[in-house]
C-alpha cells in the first residue's frame, strides 16, 4: 500500500504539477486512511477496501471531531487515489463510487469593510524603510487579493511597471497577472527606490519584499505584521492575510465588479469557489437596506 501511495504522489507532483501544500495535505489524509486499514481493519491489500469500511472509516474521523470541509478533503484525496488506481489497473472498481461528499454548510469568510480597510492601511505610515516596507505589503495585498504564498514569493521581475501589472505563480504552478492600481503601484516603487536597498544589507538577491535580516518573508512572519497593525488600528475582530484577499473580492464585487474577472483575479479554478463572496455582497446589501430604508 506505502509503494503504491508513493507512486500516486510522485504522479501528483511531476504529471500533474500539484502544489506542495496540496500535496502535504493529501499526504496526511491517506496515510491516516491507509493506517485505519491496516491497522484497524487488519487489511493488507487495496482490492479488501469495501464501501463499507469507507463508511467506517469516515464515521470514525467524523466522531473524532474532523469539520465537513476536512472530510470533503479526505474524500477528495481518496478519490483521487483510487482514480489512479483504476488507471494503473491496481483494482477492477473503486469502493467510493456510490458515497458523495459530506455536506458543507457555506460559511462566510471574514471580511472588513472599505473604511476598516483604509484605517490598516494608514498604519505603517513612511518614516522608516520597515515602515515603507509594510506599507507596500499590504497595499498590494489589498490591491491584488494574492495570497501570503504568493506575496512572499514576489521578485523584482514579477511587477510590469509599464502597464501596471504583477505577475504571480498560484496553485498549482499556474501563472496569471493581475492589475496592481495607483495606490499600490506608488506605494512599491517607493519601497524599492528608498527601503530595499537599505534592507538588502548588501546581500544580492531579486526577492521582491526583504525581511530584517535581507532574506525572504515566511508566512508566519508575515501575518506578525498583520495582526501587529490590526491591533494598532483598534479592530476589535479578528483580522489575518486572507483578510485581505476576502475583502478585495467582496469590495470589487460591491462595486459592481463581474463575478468571472473576480475568478480570474483570483486564480480560482471553479467559479463557484468565487461564488460565495455574492453572499457576503447580499449580506451587505441586507444591512445597507435594513439600516436607511424607512420600513426596515
Amino acid at each position: 500500500m506505502q509503494e503504491l501511495l508513493a507512486k500516486y504522489f510522485n504522479y501528483l507532483l511531476i504529471e500533474r504539477g500539484v502544489a506542495q501544500n496540496t500535496l502535504e495535505a493529501y499526504g496526511r489524509d491517506l496515510r491516516r486512511f491507509l493506517l485505519f486499514v491496516q491497522e484497524q481493519k487488519g487489511l493488507t491489500q487495496l482490492p479488501e477496501v469495501t464501501p463499507e469500511v469507507i463508511i467506517e472509516y469516515l464515521t470514525q474521523i467524523k466522531r473524532e471531531g474532523l469539520s465537513a470541509n476536512s472530510m470533503n478533503r479526505s474524500l477528495a484525496a481518496m478519490r483521487g487515489f483510487y482514480k489512479f488506481l483504476l488507471q494503473e489497473k491496481k483494482i477492477e472498481q473503486t469502493p467510493l463510487a456510490n458515497i458523495e461528499l459530506a455536506k458543507v454548510w457555506m460559511r462566510l469568510p471574514d471580511t472588513i469593510s472599505k473604511e476598516e480597510m483604509n484605517v490598516i492601511l494608514a498604519q505603517p505610515g513612511d518614516q522608516t524603510a520597515f515602515a515603507m516596507r509594510d506599507s507596500a505589503m499590504l497595499e498590494l495585498l489589498y490591491a491584488t487579493g494574492i495570497r501570503v504564498s504568493e506575496l512572499i514569493n514576489l521578485t523584482m521581475n514579477s511587477i510590469n511597471w509599464q502597464v501596471g501589472f504583477v505577475t504571480v505563480m498560484g496553485k498549482g504552478n499556474k501563472e496569471r497577472i493581475v492589475p496592481i492600481g495607483k495606490t499600490a503601484y506608488d506605494c512599491v516603487r517607493v519601497y524599492i527606490d528608498k527601503a530595499r536597498p537599505q534592507l538588502m544589507q548588501k546581500k544580492r538577491t531579486d526577492v521582491l519584499f526583504l525581511n530584517r535580516f535581507g532574506g525572504k518573508f515566511t508566512r508566519q512572519g508575515f501575518w506578525k505584521i498583520v495582526v501587529r497593525y490590526a491591533k494598532k488600528a483598534g479592530m476589535q475582530k479578528k483580522v489575518h492575510p486572507h483578510t485581505f484577499r476576502h475583502s478585495f473580492a467582496s469590495h470589487l464585487l460591491e462595486g459592481g465588479a463581474d463575478l468571472r474577472i473576480v475568478q480570474v483575479m483570483l486564480g480560482h479554478a471553479d467559479i463557484s469557489t468565487t461564488q460565495i463572496y455574492t453572499h457576503i455582497t447580499r449580506e451587505r446589501l441586507r444591512e445597507i437596506h435594513h439600516k436607511y430604508h424607512p420600513r426596515s
